[in-house]
């Protein structure tokens, strides 16, 4: 055997051997081995040879053997690109076969370089290798030959996305070598691992509470951030990333991203570290009431919408809350999404500050004047208004009165007669309506308006009318256990009480009428302040009766009268004679 052959051992020799029979066939690398020429140069052997002839895809090489091998241009590389070769340069090459029919042996380039690789290799050796693909249960990494990275030894946590990594160059452990088979088993975790006890080992050393330091973002939960100091983590709690309001930690970070972080506590002997990032910078609300005095009309943006109110971001880590009932003077806001939105830049003025709870009250209205108050000048009490019915309730009517301005008419201010059970017996949402303005509020922001008041109230002369005594008919309207209820007019009702129904006594006013019916009755009494009148048909004959005595005597004594003044002039006329 040659040189190199008698320093190879038994596995290499077979390694050697397996890799050969896919260059020879049938025919075994060992048993080319033991034909090949005996001297200075076997088959396997790796030798120096020298260019003698450069051909636009081929190079022939002299190695000192009677006859020459001519090597493909394609097998010379150079870190992935072809080498630039001169007559008379020395290369190695891999002794394969000797001559063919053309006269020629066999050589590789390939094949050398690839032998002095394994030659160089060792388990827990580290090497450089480039990631050139991905296969199952790992990656493919060239580093001289092919070897194998599996899925669970690329990083110090589980690489979901594998094929980012194609491509990209690092350095290796080699944690299982067979030549025999070819197999190579790299990781680079455990160098990391490594880096990363050196780095903890460091960090431990000069760590100390009140330190500001830079770390990676590691990891991200709901209740905060892990990060990488060097070889230790330490928590980010949400309510320390920021002075502001933060939903979530992804809003402000994102895994990978190098951020300087305050150590707020650190337990040596349990190596747990309290990180901090809003305390790199100074508390914004210790100059919040210089900065934002009452009164002051500032500007911020909208980041949070609720039920009660809209939260403003005046600057980093200062926010102040619209409530909705500050969002305008007249309109009714039923949720803040109905003007505002998330981003909206808005002008605003402070209302209140309470530094101790970190609290700014904001009002978004008292931007424009109130109309409310200069609604009284524009539009006094007495004056009639017509406008739309904008909304009907149980209570009564809202008209529109001016922009942004309801006024109510009450349902007692409807009819001066009329009993309306609900305002929309008589009125619906569009309808046009003229009214006077009854009263104005600016305090509590309440317009009172009547439309009865634009008539005057006939029960100012109902006294004069129907005084007592007068007789009136009416026809029946309402019948209850305690009486009869007349209409005396239009809207205007009498009650006959049931003890003045009838001398003789009465078990129901239903019995003696019903609704409809057309009775007549002599008024007793009228209260003006109750808008009550009361009837009664039991006096109706005494009434009748006395009427008829008045009546008779009347008649008597105009008869007696007229008999006395004929008696009279018939004496005049005697005396006379």
């Amino acid at each position: 055997m040659t040189e190199i052959t008698q320093a190879m051992n038994a596995d290499e020799f077979d390694m050697l051997g397996d890799e050969m029979d896919d260059e020879f066939g049938e025919e075994s690398f060992r048993e080319l081995f033991e034909n090949s020429p005996q001297g200075n140069l076997a088959v396997g052997d790796v030798v120096e040879g020298t260019v003698i002839q450069l051909n636009p895809d081929s190079v022939v090489v002299d190695v000192g053997y009677k006859s020459e091998g001519v090597i493909p241009l394609s097998e010379f590389v150079v870190d992935g690109k072809p080498a630039q070769l001169e007559v008379g340069d020395k290369v190695d090459v891999l002794f394969e076969r000797a001559e063919n029919e053309s006269g020629l042996i066999g050589l590789s380039k390939e094949k050398a370089d690839r032998q002095k690789v394994w030659n160089s290799l060792e388990e827990d050796a580290v090497v450089d290798g480039k990631i050139v693909s991905r296969i199952k249960g790992g990656l493919s990494v060239d580093i001289g030959v092919n070897a194998f990275l599996p899925g669970s030894q690329v990083d110090l946590r589980p690489v979901r996305n594998l094929d980012k990594l194609i491509g990209e160059t690092f350095e290796f452990k080699i944690i299982k070598l067979n030549k025999r088979r070819g197999n190579i088993v790299l990781s680079r975790r455990v160098l990391l691992e490594n880096e990363r006890e050196s780095q903890r080992a460091d960090t431990l050393k000069t760590l100390e509470e009140g330190q500001v330091v830079e770390g990676v973002v590691k990891n991200l939960t709901d209740y905060g951030a892990f990060i990488d100091l060097g070889g230790i983590d330490g928590l980010l709690h949400i309510t320390d990333m920021s002075w502001g309001r933060v939903t979530h930690p992804s809003d402000i970070l994102a895994v990978g991203d190098a951020i300087n972080v305050k150590v707020l506590k650190f337990d040596r002997e349990k190596e747990r570290v309290s990180l901090g990032l809003k305390q790199t910078a100074p508390d914004p609300w210790l100059s919040v009431a210089e900065k934002y005095p009452a009164k002051a009309k500032v500007s911020g943006k909208v980041v949070s919408l609720t039920d009660y109110g809209a939260f403003v971001e005046l600057e980093e880590g200062v926010e102040g809350l619209i409530h909705v009932s500050e969002m305008s003077w007249t309109k009714r806001i039923k949720h803040p999404n109905k003007i505002l939105s998330i981003g909206d830049e808005v002008e605003i003025i402070v209302l209140a500050m309470d530094t101790e709870n970190r609290r700014i009250s904001l009002g978004l209205k008292q931007v424009e004047p109130n109309p409310w108050d200069a609604i009284g000048e524009k539009i006094p009490v007495g004056t009639v208004i017509e406008g739309q019915v904008k909304n009907i309730t149980d209570f009564g009517i809202f008209v529109g009165v001016d922009e942004g301005i309801d006024g109510l008419v009450h349902i007692s201010d409807l009819s001066w007669t009329k009993r309306i059970k609900h305002p929309s017996e008589l009125y619906k949402k569009g309808d046009l309506v003229k009214a006077v303005v009854l009263n104005i509020d600016t305090e509590n922001e309440r317009f009172s308006l009547g439309v009865k008041q634009l008539t005057q109230d006939p029960w100012q002369i109902i006294p004069e009318q129907y005084a007592p005594g007068t007789i009136i008919r009416g026809k029946v309207t309402s019948v209850t256990e305690f009486g009869i209820f007349l209409e005396v007019e239009e809207g205007v009702e009498g009650l006959i009480h049931v003890s003045e129904i009838s001398k003789e006594k009465v078990e129901s006013p239903k019995d003696f009428a019903s609704v409809g019916d057309e009775l007549e009755a002599v008024v007793l009494h009228v209260d003006t302040q109750e808008h009550k009148i009361a009837l009664s048909i039991k006096h109706m004959s005494e009434r009748k009766e006395k009427a008829e005595v008045e009546e008779y005597m009347g008649a008597q004594k105009k008869a007696t009268s007229s008999l006395g003044d004929l008696l009279k002039g018939a004496f005049d006329t005697s005396a006379k004679d």
